[in-house]
């Protein structure tokens, strides 16, 4: 049983709600938060295996909330977001991004991502 922890960082609900369906189904212990500073507060006090963060979210850009957590957090950092032009891809990997990949996804592809990141 894998158990590793993600937080899903994402203002969508209805994204959160798949990941976290999609997530547990395959053993992992998921965490939600729905802004930046939310995820970052999270990550701070009970770092996870790895992060999902949305780049578009509603307080800072994801771009951002990836340069605060770099500052710390050595962990895997997987962006998954709508945008999907090459400036944004390569801004997230020079910040420190581990994998990007553009909504809409497959779950399958993101638990091979998410498995290989780990």
């Amino acid at each position: 049983m894998n158990q590793a922890e993600i937080l899903v960082i994402d203002d969508e609900p209805q994204i959160r709600k798949l990941l976290q369906i999609s997530l547990e189904s395959n053993n992992y212990k998921v965490e939600l938060a729905s802004t930046g500073k939310e995820g970052i507060i999270m990550a701070a006090n009970h770092p996870p295996a790895l992060i999902l963060l949305d780049i578009g979210l509603p307080d800072q850009s994801g771009h951002e909330v990836l340069k605060q957590l770099r500052e710390w957090y050595n962990n895997p950092i997987i962006i998954l977001s709508v945008q999907d032009n090459e400036l944004d891809i390569i801004q997230a990997l020079d910040n420190g991004a581990t994998d990007y990949l553009t909504k809409p996804f497959r779950t399958g592809e993101l638990q091979a991502r998410i498995r290989s990141s780990l």
